[in-house]
């Protein structure tokens, strides 16, 4: 359910507007499975309604008999740990309601929050950020939705002369932590009641019974979290910029920029160049979450205490108190999460003390041994051996594995439901991406169609499920789009 409660009410939160136009715009990738679940009718891969094109390109705002009232937001954040005041917006336009789901596009023209930018994407982060939403998507990720990429031969300029797109994207709610840090540091408390009533009305029903609805909140959008994390860390994802901003108050993977899957397995992987410390790299994206989770709780305070106050008479330190402890599930939920998911990954059925040792253990031989994240497991699964240099743990794994009850088949039947085949490697992207700037799409709809499926083998090259060549291992992305 969409978010108008504060639409019109004040500059400060949202701007009306219109999406500025690019000239003479064609498609560049659909996604028919997006589409569906917006209910728009589709033929030969395209909507049947040819409006839509110029509706997703920004160029009008009625398609049939629906008008679009088109908006953009407010919000603040972190942004790499420092408080960068007011956001919002900058590049993404609301179009409004489709089916229940809201429809964004993303690189359609300056905003109220664009700031010095010129409110535009480039066609090489769209194609991206839409291969990246659906494959996500088909593995089981909470995430954002893609419909659609259009283009336009319009130049935009970045590091180099690039081209205009425009992605148009989709999800329950794009709310984020900004949104609430925005109205906690600028005092706004009706504003702040009024967002945190909507998320508990359409997107958390069940904090309404609580005693305490809003520190319920609180915890849920932590438990959220928390599983979207594990997800990542076990599909080897690495996000880029965790930015509170970023963030989601759904527990959705929002707003791919510099992101990147493991080739080769570091456990201090850095997916995004401009993150010099490394504060968003594989292994700290857990962590991270968890500080922006305290932000989210920060610009709540002055309302969870009002609540934990009337409701259970706590003074402001016992009330504190109970915020922590809140938080505090959060790491116990992603440290269940972890290891439950990485046990199935082994088809391990069965919990047993030594587990987590064993796991750790494993870890440390792939960062250590540089192996491919996907293909190691991907392999196990198809039962194949172990590289020579993890035998000292392939012994103690054929030993743990003794106490399963399940048979070989079924086990790696099991496994292959849960480590995928396929995923958006940054070869394959810019393999895509370099053959659309020269207007080949058939890339970007043959990577979608086969990342529609990661998990089940495909008639298409072996190429597609192997590591990147030495020359493009190591492809460098950057936040800028």
């Amino acid at each position: 359910m969409p978010f108008h409660l504060l639409a019109g009410d004040s500059l400060a939160l949202v701007q009306n507007l219109q999406p500025t136009p690019i000239p003479e715009p064609y498609w560049v990738g659909f996604s028919e499975r997006a589409a569906q679940t917006l209910g728009i009718p589709t033929h030969n891969g395209l909507p049947v309604d040819p409006a839509w094109l110029d509706v997703l390109a920004g160029n009008q705002i009625q398609v049939g008999d629906q008008v679009f009232s088109p908006y953009a937001t407010a919000y603040s954040g972190h942004q790499f740990g420092v408080w960068a005041g007011q956001l919002g917006d900058g590049r993404a336009i609301y179009l409004g309601d489709v089916n229940g789901q809201e429809l964004q596009l993303k690189g359609a023209g300056k905003t109220a929050y664009s700031r010095m930018g010129d409110g535009r994407a480039v066609l090489r982060s769209s194609i991206r950020e839409f291969l990246c939403s659906e494959a996500m998507h088909a593995l089981g990720v909470p995430t954002s939705r893609a419909l659609a990429v259009v283009g336009s031969d319009m130049p935009v300029f970045r590091e180099t002369r690039e081209t205009a797109a425009v992605c148009a994207r989709v999800a329950p709610s794009f709310l984020r932590i900004g949104h609430i840090e925005h109205y906690g540091q600028n005092h706004m408390h009706e504003e702040l009641r009024l967002t945190l009533d909507h998320l508990i009305k359409h997107h958390y029903p069940e904090c309404a019974n609580s005693p305490t609805p809003y520190l319920s909140l609180l915890e849920q959008i932590a438990l959220r979290t928390a599983c979207m994390v594990t997800q990542w860390q076990g599909l080897g994802f690495c996000h880029g910029v965790l930015n509170t901003d970023n963030t989601s108050l759904l527990g959705l993977t929002l707003d791919y920029g510099p992101f990147g899957f493991l080739d080769t397995f570091q456990i201090d992987h850095i997916c995004n160049h401009s993150d010099h410390g490394g504060r968003y790299a594989y292994h700290r994206q857990a962590e991270v979450l968890h500080w922006n989770l305290y932000c989210l709780a920060s610009a709540m305070l002055e309302a969870l205490q009002e609540e934990l106050h009337s409701s259970l008479g706590l003074d402001q330190e016992a009330a504190i108190n109970k915020i922590k402890d809140t938080l505090d599930h959060y790491n116990r939920e992603y440290a269940a999460n972890w290891q439950s998911l990485f046990r199935q990954k082994l088809g391990l059925s069965i919990t047993d003390s030594k587990d987590v040792a064993l796991l750790e253990e494993l870890l440390q031989g792939l960062h250590q041994h540089q192996l491919d994240h996907t293909l190691f497991f991907r392999n196990l699964s198809e039962g194949q051996d172990l590289p020579k240099s993890l035998d000292i743990w392939g012994q103690k794994y054929q030993e743990r594995l003794s106490l399963e009850k399940h048979s070989k088949d079924q086990r790696l039947e099991q496994m292959r439901q849960i480590n995928p085949k396929y995923v958006l490697r940054n070869y394959l992207a810019q393999n895509a991406i370099e053959l659309a700037q020269k207007k080949d799409f058939s890339e970007v709809a043959r990577l979608l169609k086969i990342l529609e499926n990661p998990y089940e083998s495909q008639a298409v090259s072996e190429d597609y499920a192997m590591g990147p060549p030495p020359e493009l291992a190591h492809l460098a992305i950057s936040c800028s789009s």
